[in-house]
C-alpha cells in the first residue's frame, strides 16, 4: 500500500452524464463562471459515450439517486470545499488539543503564546477560541472573588478595580493572534482572487483543446500539462469551489470523450486512474481497521480529495463498482466514528452528572446556617474545594455548557451574596468592639502612672481581661489599637516590678549575685578528676541556695543555672543514673524554694506514675518471652526482648532513686 504514498494530493471527482450541451448539467452559478457552447464537440465523436448516467462520487445525474441523501459524503464535501480555501487546514489536524479546561489563567496564556509563536495562523482558530472561552470563565471567576476580598475588607463597591500581570500578558498574546490573523486573510483573499482566476484560465485552455489542429498526442500532453497546472494552483474562494471544479470537470469530461478518436491514450488514462482509485480503496479499507477512527476520518477526506480533484474518470464498467466499494469504505469508517462520538457523549454526560453534584454540593452550603466568622472560613475553603473540582471534570455536552455554567454560577454567586452579607454585619459589630476597646485604652493610658498598686493592678488585670473577650475589631485598626494597649499595661506593669524590686533589695542582691554566680559556672572546664569535677558542682549548686530567692519576674535565672549545671555533668565521663540524679536534686533545691508544696506534689505524682508505667512494661516483656519455646538464646529476637527488660529495669531503678529521694523534701 506503499504507492498510496505517490498519489497526487487532491480530493475526489464527479462524473457528469455527457451530452452535446454540457452545459445543462451546470448550475446557474456555474454558468456564471463559464457557459458551455453546444457546438463543442460534434454528436458523431461522442455517440459512444452518451450512455453514462452515473457519476464516480455516487451522484445519478439523471436520476438523482438516494446517495444525495448520504450525510457524511455532504459533510466530506462541504469540508474539502472549506479547505479549499484555506491550505493550513492540515496544520489544525496536527495540532494537538490540550485539556484547557484544567488549566490555570497562567498556563493558558502561555499555551496561547507557544500557539501564537510556533504555528500557523489560520491553523488554531479552534484552539485559540477554546483558550479564550476558558480565560474568560476563569478570569471572571477570579474577579468575583477579588471583589469579595475588596467588599470585605470595607472597600465600596464602586471604588473596585483589580488588574493582573497574567491577564496582560494573555490580552498581548490575544492581540497578536488577532493581527496575525488580520494579516493572513488580506494575503489570502488576494491570492485567492489571483488563484481563481489562474484556474478560470485553465478552464478557458481546455476548452481550446479540441479546437487545436496538431497532433493528438501533442494535445494530450498539453492536456496533462493543464491538469498538473490546475494540481499546484493554490486555493480559491470556497464560495467559487464547487462551480469552479464542475466546470473544469466537464471539460476534462469533453476531452476525453474528444479522446475517443485515440482510443488507445484514452484507455490508458483510464486504466492509470482505475489503478490509482483501487489503491485508495485499498487505503480506504486499512483505515476502517484503524482504532483511531478519527485520524482515520481525516485521512478518508483526504482519500476523498485524490479521488475528486486529481484523478479522472476510469473505463465505464468499472466506474460503479469501485465507487461503491468506496462508499462501503467510507461508511465502515463513519459509523465507527459516531461510536466513537457517542462514547464521547457518554463520557460528557458522566461529566454533567457530576458538575451538577458539585452545584447541588454548593446549593446545600448556602442553605446551612452559619453565625461565626471560623464556620464561615471553613465554608469559603469548601467552595473553593467545590470549585476546583468543577474546573477540572472536564466538557460536558455543548447544549447545556452556558445553561451548566450560569447554574454554577449562580451558586457560586448566592454564597458570595450570603457571605458578603455575614461579613457586612460582622463589620458592624467589629466597630461596636473597636470602640470598646478604645475604651479599655483610655482607662488604661489614664491609669497607667498611679501608684496605687493595690486598686490599679486589680484594674489593670480586669480590662486584660475584657479586652481578651470584646472580640475582632476591623483588620486595619487591629494592629494599632493593641499596640496602644500593650504600651500602657507595659508601662504600668513596668513601673510596678520597678517599685517592687527597689522595695525587696535582697531579692535583687540575690539575683545579681546569681548573675555572676552564674558566669563563672559557664566557665568552668572538668579538671578531669570525677570526684574533684562532682564536689565543685556541688559546691556551686550550694553557693546557689545560699544566695537566696530573686524576685518573681526573675526566676528564669534558675532555669539558666540547671541548665549550666546539666552542660556541665553531661561533659563528664560519670554513669548516666548517677549523673542523672545529681540534675534531680538540684530540680528539686528549686522547687523546694516556693511557697508551697504543689510543684513537689506534682513531681512526685509523676514518678510514681513513671514507676508503674516501668513496671507493667516489664511484665509484659517477660510474658512475651514465654511465646517464645524452643527458640534458642542467641536469637536476635530473644535477645532483644531481654535487652529491653534489662533497659527498663535499669530505668526503675533510676525512678525508685528519685521517688526516695523527693520523700526527703517533706
Amino acid at each position: 500500500m506503499s504507492d498510496i504514498n505517490n498519489l497526487p494530493k487532491a480530493e475526489g471527482e464527479e462524473e457528469v452524464k455527457k451530452n452535446v450541451n454540457h452545459s445543462d448539467n451546470i448550475s446557474e452559478e456555474n454558468k456564471s463562471i463559464e457557459t458551455i457552447p453546444s457546438e463543442t464537440v460534434d454528436a458523431a465523436s461522442v455517440s459512444e459515450e452518451k450512455s453514462v448516467d452515473t457519476n464516480e462520487s455516487g451522484n445519478d445525474v439523471t436520476k438523482n439517486s438516494d446517495n444525495n441523501n448520504d450525510a457524511v459524503l455532504n459533510e466530506i464535501e462541504d469540508s474539502n470545499a472549506e479547505d479549499a480555501e484555506d491550505e493550513g487546514n492540515k496544520d489544525r489536524h496536527t495540532i494537538e488539543v490540550k485539556a484547557y479546561d484544567t488549566m490555570s489563567l497562567e498556563t493558558l496564556a502561555i499555551e496561547l503564546e507557544k500557539l501564537v509563536k510556533t504555528e500557523k495562523v489560520q491553523a488554531i482558530k479552534s484552539h485559540v477560541e477554546s483558550i479564550n472561552n476558558e480565560f474568560k470563565d476563569k478570569f471572571q471567576a477570579l474577579l468575583d472573588d477579588k471583589k469579595e476580598e475588596f467588599l470585605n475588607d470595607g472597600g465600596n463597591e464602586i471604588d473596585f478595580y483589580y488588574v493582573s500581570p497574567i491577564q496582560k500578558r494573555y490580552k498581548e498574546a490575544y492581540n497578536e493572534y488577532r493581527k496575525k490573523l488580520n494579516d493572513h486573510y488580506q494575503n489570502l483573499e488576494k491570492n485567492l482572487k489571483q488563484n481563481l482566476a489562474d484556474k478560470l484560465e485553465i478552464i478557458e485552455e481546455l476548452k481550446g483543446l479540441i479546437n487545436v489542429e496538431e497532433n493528438i498526442n501533442t494535445t494530450y500532453k498539453h492536456f496533462k500539462e493543464l491538469q498538473e497546472r490546475w494540481r499546484v494552483t493554490g486555493p480559491i474562494p470556497r464560495d467559487k469551489y464547487n462551480n469552479a471544479w464542475n466546470s473544469y470537470h466537464h471539460h476534462v469530461e469533453i476531452f476525453y470523450d474528444f479522446l475517443h478518436l485515440n482510443r488507445d491514450l484514452r484507455d490508458l488514462d483510464f486504466k492509470h486512474n482505475l489503478e490509482r482509485k483501487l489503491l485508495i480503496i485499498e487505503r480506504a479499507e486499512e483505515l476502517a481497521e484503524d482504532d483511531n477512527v478519527m485520524r482515520a476520518f481525516r485521512e478518508l477526506q483526504e482519500l476523498h480529495k485524490m479521488w475528486k480533484e486529481e484523478l479522472g474518470p476510469v473505463d465505464k464498467e468499472y466506474r460503479e463498482t469501485i465507487w461503491e466499494k468506496f462508499k462501503a469504505a467510507t461508511k465502515k469508517i463513519n459509523d465507527k466514528r459516531q461510536v466513537y462520538y457517542q462514547n464521547i457523549d457518554k463520557v460528557y454526560d458522566i461529566n454533567l452528572v457530576k458538575k451538577l453534584e458539585i452545584i447541588e454540593n454548593i446549593n446545600a452550603i448556602n442553605a446551612q446556617t452559619t453565625n461565626s466568622h471560623n464556620g464561615w472560613q471553613k465554608k469559603i475553603k469548601d467552595i473553593e474545594d467545590l470549585r476546583e473540582q468543577f474546573f477540572n471534570i472536564g466538557k460536558v455536552p455543548s447544549k447545556v455548557n452556558e445553561s451548566t455554567w450560569a447554574k454554577f454560577k449562580e451558586s457560586v454567586r448566592t454564597f458570595n451574596r450570603q457571605k458578603n452579607a455575614f461579613y457586612k454585619d460582622l463589620k458592624k459589630d467589629q466597630y461596636t468592639n473597636l470602640q470598646k476597646k478604645l475604651d479599655l485604652i483610655k482607662i488604661a493610658e489614664d491609669n497607667k502612672n498611679s501608684e496605687d498598686f493595690e486598686v490599679t493592678t486589680a484594674l489593670m488585670k480586669k480590662i486584660q481581661s475584657d479586652w481578651k473577650k470584646i472580640g475582632h475589631v476591623p483588620r486595619k485598626d487591629s494592629d494599632k489599637i493593641w499596640k496602644r494597649f500593650k504600651a500602657a499595661c507595659n508601662f504600668y506593669f513596668d513601673k510596678l516590678h520597678t517599685t517592687k524590686n527597689a522595695a525587696n533589695k535582697e531579692s535583687i542582691d540575690a539575683f545579681s549575685n546569681k548573675v555572676t554566680l552564674l558566669e563563672t559556672l559557664k566557665n568552668l572546664k572538668p579538671v578531669g578528676d570525677k570526684e574533684k569535677d562532682v564536689e565543685s558542682i556541688k559546691e556551686y549548686i550550694s553557693k546557689w541556695k545560699e544566695l537566696g530567692r530573686v524576685p518573681n519576674d526573675k526566676r528564669y535565672i534558675e532555669g539558666k543555672f540547671n541548665k549550666a549545671i546539666e552542660d556541665f555533668l553531661s561533659s563528664l565521663k560519670m554513669d548516666k543514673n548517677e549523673v542523672e540524679m545529681i540534675k534531680f536534686e538540684n530540680k528539686l533545691d528549686t522547687m523546694s524554694a516556693s511557697d508551697d508544696n504543689k510543684d513537689l506534689d506534682n513531681e512526685r505524682h509523676f514518678i510514681r506514675k513513671k514507676i508503674d508505667e516501668m513496671k507493667s512494661q516489664i511484665n509484659q516483656l517477660e510474658n512475651n518471652l514465654q511465646f517464645f519455646t524452643n527458640v534458642e538464646d542467641d536469637n536476635p529476637l530473644v535477645k532483644e526482648v531481654h535487652k529491653n527488660i534489662k533497659d527498663h529495669k535499669n530505668a526503675l531503678k533510676l525512678w525508685k532513686e528519685k521517688l526516695s529521694k523527693i520523700k526527703e523534701f517533706y
